[in-house]
């Protein structure tokens, strides 16, 4: 097994001003192609402290990716501490200088000298091509460790790294095969309760059964090695059975994709009104793709169940659309939903039982509410289903 590592540099990351995205997208890309992280590291902008943790780590890790501390500004230190760390001299890359010189031309702006500083890398270095950014990348070998350094926009980050760096790695290692990762989401359902619905599985050797809590939704994952492939496809069953009604979409699409889909293929259009999520609904199904007629955000006001029905009706009616969903204000820790279709409205009244969480959450889970209301919908099922932290208290349908 190869030893990949990551080293995350900058103040801002160190000191959690900014989340590290790419540090969480390196690991779960990386995992995918068989090439698991072992250990991730974060240092910030000290030439010290990088020269250090690059001399330590060249000791034990096969590849290292250094992502950050290649601008142009004083505080990005990456390509001095690499140089430092082997005991040899920046020097001036005049292909990537003139390419950067390019760069700002055809965009009608002259390049300030600072960004010279950008084609600056150790003198044993291999370049590593950036197709979208100044900052070049580069690779070199310091001790047992391969080394990449890459800059901390993400997009330039990660088009290197699939463009790029995967592909040096792949030259230069034989790599493993991709592990089997097997994905379903549930929505209503705490994670105690799931694993312990889940504790009488025998699992195969290597393979694990992972539980991943992001509220308002419970993933739950069989990974192992591809030679386990069969046998956990024989066990799959057997989760989506425990998952059961609760069980909202599988793979990693995310569940306004699955609906966009589903209402694309369908032909139909959709009409939103929000009052409680605040445009939530509109803001991930657009995101997703789906077609949408209009959208409102309406403030929160009084109504009956039958009243959100109604307006439902209404706002499918008036903008032509193929459905219409509504979610109300929420009232004494209760709210209305309504889902208009062709053939009749559908109104539920749920209380909710969240009340200790954030507002943001509480948003969350009630957009989750109606997004699923509409998944059942479309699958042929009954619209209300059972939900940990949502009681339905009354229901509608008006033809």
């Amino acid at each position: 097994m190869i030893n990949v590592e990551m080293l995350s540099t900058g103040d801002e990351v160190l000191h959690g001003q900014i989340t590290d995205t790419n540090a969480a997208w390196l690991a779960n890309f990386f995992f995918e192609q068989g090439l698991p992280l072992t250990r991730r590291n974060t240092v910030g902008d000290s030439l010290d402290a990088l020269v250090s943790i690059l001399r330590e780590r060249s000791e034990h890790a096969d590849v290292l990716i250094v992502n950050g501390g290649l601008g142009p500004t004083s505080d990005d230190l990456s390509a001095l501490a690499a140089a430092t760390a082997k005991g040899e001299e920046l020097v001036l890359h005049t292909e990537w200088l003139a390419q950067m010189e390019r760069f700002f031309t055809e965009r009608g702006r002259v390049m300030a000298p600072s960004n010279r500083k950008q084609a600056e890398i150790p003198a044993s270095a291999e370049l590593v091509d950036n197709p979208v950014g100044t900052a070049c990348g580069f690779a070199l070998t310091l001790n047992r460790c391969l080394m990449f350094f890459t800059p901390g926009v993400p997009s330039e980050f990660k088009v290197m790294v699939e463009r790029e760096i995967l592909p040096r790695l792949r030259a230069r290692f034989t790599l493993p095969e991709p592990p089997i990762c097997l994905r379903l989401t549930t929505f209503g359902r705490s994670e105690s309760d799931l694993a312990q619905s889940l504790d009488h599985l025998t699992l195969p050797e290597g393979v694990t059964m992972g539980y991943r809590s992001s509220m308002p939704i419970i993933e739950l994952k069989l990974t192992g090695p591809a030679s386990q492939k069969a046998a956990m496809q024989a066990l799959w069953p057997e989760v989506q059975r425990v998952a059961g009604e609760n069980l909202i979409f599988e793979g990693t699409e995310g569940l306004p994709l699955h609906i966009a889909r589903d209402l694309q293929e369908r032909q139909l259009s959709l009409t939103l009104s929000e009052q409680f999520t605040g445009g939530l609904l509109a803001l991930q199904l657009s995101r997703a793709g789906a077609p949408l007629l209009a959208s409102e955000v309406v403030p929160s006001q009084e109504e009956t169940l039958a009243q959100t029905a109604h307006w439902a009706a209404e706002r499918r009616v008036n903008h032509f659309a193929g459905l219409a969903l509504a979610v109300t204000g929420l009232e004494d820790e209760h709210l209305n939903f309504a889902l208009a279709t062709p053939q009749g409205t559908h109104a539920l009244r749920v209380q909710m039982s969240v009340t200790r969480h954030s507002l943001q959450v509480r948003q969350e889970v009630c957009a989750m509410m109606a997004l699923n209301m509409l998944r059942r919908w479309l699958l042929g099922k009954e619209v209300a289903s059972e939900h940990g932290w949502i009681n339905v208290v009354d229901s509608l349908f008006i033809e």
